[in-house]
């Protein structure tokens, strides 16, 4: 069975914005819409996570989606 993230671009955008959502929560969206079929618009959703928090955290974003490590919880053994 395959997830499909719809509306990533919108989606991401709107997490972003939204004071609560940390950057693992970003990471875990991001992931989904990696996955997704749909068309991404990257550019603005990078632009969007730099003008939040910075570059740095956007390559942890991304490095934290790429690798899946968002999906768990450290404390697991």
């Amino acid at each position: 069975m395959k997830i499909e993230l719809c509306c990533c671009t919108n989606t991401l955008l709107d997490e972003i914005k939204h004071t609560e959502m940390t950057k693992k929560i970003i990471a875990m969206t991001y992931r989904l819409a990696l996955e997704s079929s749909e068309k991404v618009d990257w550019s603005v959703v990078n632009r969007a996570i730099i003008k939040r928090w910075s570059i740095s955290a956007l390559r942890d974003i991304k490095k934290m989606a790429w690798s899946g490590k968002c999906f768990f919880d450290k404390r697991r053994k």
